[in-house]
């Protein structure tokens, strides 16, 4: 496969980098976390707005850019290496995603919404796997006009701040059938979002507690059992956050860079010491093995545009999610040491990207379920394929 970047391709990620590299420095997300809970209001709104950031990857019917996950990919790297306090990962990567698989006339109203950069948005997903396995938290009662909606989500990124939330929901009386409906926060009476706290202040999440929310008929956004757009959503998510990782531990490396050519002991650069150099450059090694799964992985994502994951896909999704993890987690680690005393100190960034890569590495596939889940589907799909052979 090849996995070189066009023109085009090389101009977006580009272009995001000057961009993140001006407006989301380590000032503006200190700003944010103390002043904002972790969001800023002008950074999201010059991305979602008069960049359309959001619009890159969503069909051009809903007033997207018709673009694929490639170059969604190289976005998503640059926020993960500026760690932008910004809702893109849940609104363009995780809602957008689970409403363009509905493509319902509801659907693609709010995804036209969200490709304009109307509205933030999230989506009440667990963020642990297996994906297609977990019920539903939350019931949904048909009345005279609509659902009434109750249940409890305990952790939502970006859940407090949402205008739009999507529930999943299993629908009384039919079974195992499970639909989802948009709730405008603004409107909503019996919901409760409640901050929680959170070891990574980048990426807030919230409790979400419904108790018998009314929405209108129109609220439902899925034709028909939602369980596989959601499933398809969720390996998206694990796709997004290895790509943000990527960037996450770039960054590591980059201010470690930085800090060791200027940090002087003995008379000279402790950049230039072997160990250093060896510990920078094992770093490098495991960003650009990440980075190469990642790409490997949304170019098999946009080959399968539409169509719901197979396993193969999903194998190359968890390894990408898996080498990423490793890869922040690593080099998260080495910036701190290799900044010495003040590696840990809050003055210095390597913390809020260790931060980051904790949290990350727990959200949509840890690296020890991601590699079990690889393993059991290898064995599977060659016990398959052995007994189509005899």
């Amino acid at each position: 496969m090849d996995l070189s970047l066009t023109d085009e391709q090389t101009m977006i990620r580009d272009a995001a980098a000057d961009v993140l590299a001006a407006r989301s420095a380590s000032a503006d997300v200190r700003r944010a976390l103390g002043q904002s809970g972790g969001r800023d209001d002008a950074l999201w709104a010059s991305l979602a707005g008069e960049l359309g950031w959001n619009a890159l990857a969503l069909p051009e019917a809903a007033g997207g850019m018709g673009l694929g996950a490639v170059e969604q990919a190289l976005l998503l790297e640059q926020l993960g290496r500026r760690i932008a306090c910004v809702p893109y990962f849940s609104t363009a990567c995780v809602a957008a995603t689970a409403l363009a698989h509905c493509a319902t006339p509801a659907a693609c109203a709010w995804l036209a919404n969200i490709a304009a950069g109307a509205c933030s948005a999230t989506l009440a997903l667990p963020i642990d796997m297996p994906f297609g396995a977990q019920p539903s938290t939350f019931i949904a009662k048909e009345t005279a006009d609509g659902y009434a909606l109750s249940g409890v989500a305990e952790q939502v990124i970006d859940g407090a701040r949402a205008d739009l939330l999507l529930i999943p929901a299993r629908i009384a009386n039919e079974g195992r059938s499970v639909g989802l409906f948009a709730i405008e926060v603004g409107v909503a009476r019996g919901l409760s979002a409640t901050p929680l706290d959170v070891l990574d202040g980048t990426r807030p999440l919230a409790r979400i507690a419904l108790d018998g929310v009314r929405v209108a008929r129109d609220a439902s956004l899925a034709a028909r059992d939602a369980t596989p757009a959601l499933e398809r959503t969720a390996w998206f998510a694990a796709l997004a956050l290895a790509a943000e990782a990527t960037g996450g531990a770039q960054q590591c490396l980059d201010l470690t860079l930085d800090y060791t050519s200027q940090r002087v002991q003995f008379g000279r650069a402790i950049a230039s010491f072997q160990a250093v150099k060896h510990r920078c450059a094992q770093m490098m090694v495991l960003i650009e093995s990440a980075r190469s799964a990642v790409l490997g992985a949304a170019h098999a994502w946009d080959a399968q545009r539409g169509a719901a994951p197979d396993a193969p896909l999903c194998a190359d999704i968890a390894a990408a999610k898996a080498t990423a993890n490793d890869a922040f987690s690593f080099c998260a680690q080495e910036a701190i040491q290799l900044h010495g005393g003040v590696g840990f100190t809050w003055e210095y960034d390597p913390h809020l990207y260790f931060k980051r890569a904790q949290a990350s590495a727990a959200q949509f596939g840890t690296t020890p379920q991601l590699l079990e889940w690889i393993a059991r589907h290898a064995i599977d799909g060659s016990a398959e394929r052995a007994g189509a052979l005899q």
